[in-house]
């Protein structure tokens, strides 16, 4: 007796990914931690809330990966290394000077940039479009406006002329601002680049808001379904044996004799 070819196999072992394209990410917690970040930024400019971002951005990389589609260790790599380059930019923002906080506004970049790639890759994998995949779109708009807020500030401490023309204020608060009307492409005007290479990274930004609005978040919004509860059957009433014998016998009865079965009488009648 031979077995069968799938009883013969050996069971398949995992592809060693932390998610399947089909099971998706869960991006509600994400969208509120960038939410949260946000806010602790605008409302607070103080040295203490530009630091705490480094934490909170660093917990946003994390959230990403827990369904990343990425193969086998990269996602525990790719968390050691950004709790140690967290760690690092920590320090090096504590220390103080420009370069300093230029290294630690690059490296919030830095892991807001793999972050974004990876919600935008995990959203596009699902076959179908869900709540959590517009989310997980809209946490990747905010990681993008957030990115560059980062990159100004880093051309603000690196470099060796005021970001702002006409000397307005550069702070988080400023850069934020700057970089949302940007990303939306509002242009109030109060703030603007003052050198090239600020122009040219807004005039970038600009374009990646657009293109993301047109394409990715237009396309999920078209396309989500609500899911639909299945509807129940309609319960049939319970039948009597006598009832369900007699409807059988009246079935199966020829069309000339099925008065007959209906009583002593009728069948008299039919006989006579």
């Amino acid at each position: 007796m031979t077995l069968a070819p799938s009883a013969r196999r050996p069971a398949r072992r995992g592809t060693g990914r932390t998610g399947s394209p089909d099971a998706g990410g869960r991006y509600g917690l994400l969208l509120l931690v960038l939410i949260a970040s946000y806010l602790l930024s605008a409302f607070n400019g103080t040295k203490l809330a530009v630091n705490l971002q480094i934490g909170l951005f660093a917990t946003v990389l994390v959230l990403s990966l827990r369904t990343s589609p990425l193969p086998g260790r990269w996602p525990g790599l790719i968390g050691i290394v950004a709790v140690i380059g967290s760690a690092a930019a920590l320090g090096a923002s504590l220390a103080g000077g420009e370069t300093g906080l230029g290294a630690a506004e690059l490296w919030k970049a830095l892991m807001l940039l793999a972050t974004a790639v990876l919600v935008v890759r995990r959203v596009l994998a699902k076959p179908t479009v869900t709540v959590q995949s517009i989310y997980g779109a809209l946490s990747a708009y905010l990681i993008t406006g957030l990115m560059f807020a980062a990159i100004y500030a880093a051309i603000q401490h690196l470099g060796n002329a005021p970001f702002f023309a006409d000397n307005e204020p550069a702070s988080t608060q400023t850069f934020q601002y700057f970089s949302f009307t940007t990303l939306t492409t509002l242009g109030y005007g109060d703030f603007t680049a003052a050198g090239n290479g600020g122009r040219a990274i807004a005039v970038l930004e600009a374009l990646t808001g657009q293109v993301f609005l047109a394409t990715l978040v237009a396309r999920l919004v078209s396309a989500y379904r609500p899911v639909r509860q299945p509807s129940r059957p309609p319960r049939s009433r319970p039948r009597s044996a006598s009832g369900g014998r007699a409807d059988r016998r009246l079935r199966s009865a020829p069309r000339g004799r099925r008065r007959g079965l209906g009583g002593d009488g009728d069948s008299r009648r039919d006989d006579v």
